[in-house]
């Protein structure tokens, strides 16, 4: 009886926490798959080359595991093929174990994305969660002929429905944006503001004197004291965003980003760029011209890519040059649009879901 309820506390804990991750993701396939195509482009370098084929497939493979993650965690719950359940559960740990053990070792990849950007994990933090997880399924494993097996019908067709629902939530993020955004740069934030410490950085000063090591909150006078390392004492209050920067020949043009009305188009690569509603788009360059909304195309590509896009599309607007994975980070659509208004962040758009210049101007007057 008390193996029983251990058995079933242990089911609800790994089960709850693989729905957990999994549905977080499903909420953001895409960036699920930016985060794999980093883990197979340091792999295609690091071990081998073959690894580099999974990357055009990247958010396929991403939409198939955070299915399967959110799956087999109701599976083990409900005891559905706890077997089969249980085999699979192991064997998708053992290869996240092995990411965050990489990640973590070689400092390679700095966030694992367990939980997407919901929850930020260190890559250490995500080698020890994945090692108590590894244990807990070794638990299952060892008494796999315990656990229940249901057969009942009700919970094939919930598994079945789960799945389903799944991945029609995964095509819906994918084709419009994530429903919930976890991100820096969200609807309501005030970028510049964002990127300033929420409080004084307060630092410690590891010194050592006559072979004895000491901690001090202020640097010393004493020239006697050798420096060791400087750690910072509450990065809780570190800025929200630290790498924004757009610019093009003739400087930086961060801050003139943040003065007024700015409708942003965001290609975070030119040559995956969708350009199915690119004759939208036009449209609403062509409507906002001459309007007191200045309209701003940044791209994670070279000036002469810029120009030459912009000149081809007759939009007649500034163009600037931004990292691409800032880019990624700010929206999950290539191309995708961005609403702002003295740096704070008005609305997002998928290309799909291209807005007109009323539905922009309205943003201004809410």
């Amino acid at each position: 009886m008390i193996k029983d309820g251990f058995l079933w506390v242990l089911r609800l804990l790994v089960g709850g926490l693989f729905i957990f991750s999994g549905l977080i993701k499903v909420n953001d396939p895409v960036g699920t798959s930016i985060k794999l195509e980093e883990y197979f482009d340091v792999f295609s370098n690091d071990i081998a080359g073959f690894f580099a084929v999974f990357e055009p497939f990247a958010l396929e493979i991403g939409v198939f595991l955070v299915v399967l993650e959110v799956a087999l965690g109701v599976m083990l719950i409900l005891g559905v093929k706890s077997k089969y359940t249980v085999w699979a559960l192991g064997l998708m740990i053992l290869f996240f174990t092995f990411l965050t053990f990489y990640s973590a070792y070689f400092n390679k990849v700095t966030d694992c994305g367990c939980f997407g950007d919901a929850i930020k994990l260190t890559p250490w933090e995500s080698f020890y969660k994945d090692i108590i997880l590894l244990v807990l399924i070794t638990i299952l494993f060892i008494f796999q002929a315990d656990l229940p097996k249901s057969s009942a019908k009700w919970a094939n067709v919930t598994v079945l429905v789960v799945v389903v629902s799944s991945l029609i939530l995964s095509i819906l993020a994918i084709r419009n944006l994530p429903f919930i955004d976890f991100r820096a740069y969200k609807v309501g934030v005030n970028i510049p503001k964002a990127m300033e410490p929420s409080a004084p950085l307060l630092y410690s000063y590891v010194m050592k004197k006559d072979g004895q090591t000491v901690v001090m909150d202020q640097y010393p006078s004493d020239e006697s004291y050798e420096f060791v390392e400087m750690n910072l004492k509450n990065p809780e209050s570190l800025p929200k965003i630290s790498d924004f920067a757009v610019w093009n020949e003739n400087g930086d043009y961060s801050s003139e980003m943040f003065a007024g009305n700015k409708v942003v188009i965001l290609v975070s690569s030119m040559p995956k760029m969708d350009d199915s509603n690119l004759e939208e788009i036009d449209e609403l360059v062509q409507s906002l011209n001459g309007s007191p909304l200045e309209v701003v195309f940044v791209a994670a590509a070279t000036e002469e890519e810029i120009t030459t896009l912009i000149k081809e599309r007759g939009w007649g607007i500034t163009g600037l040059q931004a990292d691409a994975t800032v880019v990624k980070t700010i929206i999950r659509s290539n191309p995708g649009i961005m609403v702002l208004k003295d740096g704070e962040v008005l609305g997002k758009y998928h290309h799909n879901n291209t807005p007109s210049a009323e539905e922009v101007i309205d943003l201004y007057v809410k």
